[in-house]
């Protein structure tokens, strides 16, 4: 029987996820928390540095030791403490990190309390040793998330930061889109390397040098190492790129970003066509595009609601002119775009999507 994980994704796009690990044949999918942003899977223990270097959609991979309904935190200390944790080595230290989603009369400091203990009094029953805690640099995290009255315990494969730190951003825009979110909307758009693909909202260029680094195979450990599993793994695991042509295109009226694009497109070797320009004119760039995958500003960040509005409407209606395929695109000011939506790609669908403490919604408009 293969081992069970559990990835954590962006809440709504839990679909995306699972369709990328089955995808890749890293494993095969068991349970989606629809909404919870959790993707529950069978793979093998060995898959784990795959799985972390691979996978774009999700933030973390955690290897699930124990499932049960809590209701409190006896229930808590009992479920971990059941747990056999003499895999670590006695000269290692742990830590607790706990999230708690869901109405209790506790906190997540109280849930890493009351597992650290039971994962303390555990060990000393199975070892005769009582384990070191280190909450800055620790050498195994434990894992405990407490959903309503779903409550997980694991071990962290991949680390206090997850696996939206790339480590390619060496050009920080005030306001990046997380790359596993860009990566989401390019896999939820079908795009291939062999169409072509524009963002006219591109920014630092996020969404370009994800949908490049799914085209060409390129792995998250190409830059970034760190990870949580590597204390129980010798080595990165190899992975052959492809070099494959990139028709990536991205519009940005602020030449500071696009300097920046362009930096971090020196840094990974992906190399879209940057063009100063604004969204709303689209069709003075390109004459026609296959794909186009953006993230427009929101009111949070833009101001006023008329602001939003014609850069909502001159975006689309120029987008209608250009497009050949099909657009995916994110905002959280859905009743401002869904009306100017209407008028240029009545055919659109919707995905409710939380991020960065909002309701967004995600659509895929057909040309």
């Amino acid at each position: 029987m293969k081992d069970v994980f559990y990835a954590t994704c962006p809440p709504g796009l839990e679909f995306v996820a699972a369709g990328e690990i089955e995808g890749k044949r890293l494993g095969r999918v068991v349970e989606i928390r629809e909404g919870k942003g959790r993707v529950f899977f069978r793979s093998s223990w060995q898959n784990v540095p795959r799985l972390n270097c691979l996978l774009r959609s999700v933030e973390r991979i955690v290897f699930l030791l124990g499932r049960e309904r809590a209701e409190g935190l006896e229930d808590i200390y009992r479920i971990v403490r059941s747990i056999d944790f003499s895999f670590i080595r006695p000269e290692w230290s742990f830590a607790v990190r706990a999230t708690r989603v869901g109405e209790h009369d506790f906190t997540s400091i109280d849930i890493g309390r009351v597992a650290g203990k039971a994962v303390i009094d555990s060990y000393i029953e199975e070892k005769g040793v009582r384990l070191r805690v280190n909450l800055d640099e620790p050498d195994v995290i434990v894992r405990c998330d407490l959903i309503d009255d779903d409550f997980m315990v694991g071990i962290e494969t991949t680390g206090d930061e997850g696996l939206h730190r790339r480590r390619y951003r060496v050009y920080q825009h005030p306001a990046p889109l997380n790359p596993v979110l860009a990566a989401s909307l390019v896999y939820l758009s079908g795009w291939s390397s062999t169409k072509s693909l524009l963002d006219p909202f591109c920014g630092s260029g996020t969404i370009l040098f994800e949908a490049g680094m799914i085209a060409r195979q390129i792995p998250i450990c190409r830059f970034r190492k760190d990870f949580a599993f590597t204390r129980f793994f010798d080595s990165l695991p190899e992975v052959e790129e492809k070099d494959v042509e990139l028709r990536l295109y991205g519009i940005e009226r602020f030449r500071k970003h696009l300097e920046g694009a362009r930096t971090i497109a020196d840094y990974t070797g992906i190399h879209p066509v940057f063009l100063e320009g604004l969204a709303e004119r689209i069709e003075e760039h390109l004459e026609r595009v296959d794909f186009i995958i953006t993230n427009p500003p929101y009111g949070l960040r833009i101001g006023k609601k008329k602001i939003i509005e014609d850069l909502y409407s001159g975006f689309l209606h120029s987008a209608s002119k250009v497009l050949e395929e099909k657009a995916v695109v994110i905002t959280a000011e859905r009743e401002i775009f869904e009306r100017y939506a209407e008028e240029c790609f009545p055919d659109f669908l919707r995905y409710d999507v939380k991020y960065g403490g909002l309701l967004t919604g995600v659509y895929v408009l057909k040309a």
